[in-house]
């Protein structure tokens, strides 16, 4: 099995510049995705190549507005993508962000409800810093996959337990 870096080298040397991905054909662009599955993903990345060509001269949007107006890009990769890559104050809220962000403000309502996302976007939104956006989402995302993790969360040595309220509820009841 190939490695996701030889995957990513075989890519690059194909398609090194947006204009070579959004000029090649859909088939060639699948042949060089072969084996990472998720064929859908590579169609819309060739598809989301061709309206960065055509709609901004080949540069990449800088903003998550724009961004998630490109086929394929939904909100949470356009905050991504805008935060770490132009600085942008744009919130990301994933799996991890949502573990760290419920059990932050003690919310046991379930996390998958239209009203709970929308809250954890604003959340999101309203705690991301202007400085250094990217780091703090990435910071964020990390803290949900090492630290605060789904069965057995390291409270212990989390620099956000002080303020955890979670942690609070659960100290306030032993």
């Amino acid at each position: 099995m190939a490695t996701v870096r030889a995957y990513f080298e075989k890519w690059m040397k194909r398609f090194p510049t947006v204009e070579s991905l959004a000029e090649a054909s859909l088939e060639d662009v699948k042949a060089v995705w072969a084996g990472l599955g998720y064929y859908r993903r590579a169609k819309l990345i060739h598809d989301c190549a061709k309206a960065i060509v055509a709609n901004h001269g080949g540069k990449i949007p800088s903003t998550s507005v724009e961004l998630e107006k490109l086929p394929g890009l939904g909100r949470y990769t356009a905050g991504a993508i805008s935060s770490v890559v132009f600085g942008e104050a744009a919130p990301i809220v994933d799996g991890n962000v949502v573990r760290v962000l419920t059990r932050f403000r003690a919310i046991g309502e379930d996390a998958k409800s239209k009203r709970v996302v929308n809250a954890l976007w604003e959340l999101a939104e309203a705690i991301v810093p202007t400085e250094r956006s990217g780091d703090f989402n990435q910071a964020m995302m990390e803290l949900g996959a090492t630290l605060c993790t789904k069965a057995n969360p390291n409270c212990g040595s989390c620099p956000l337990a002080s303020q955890c309220s979670a942690l609070a509820e659960v100290k306030s009841k032993t």
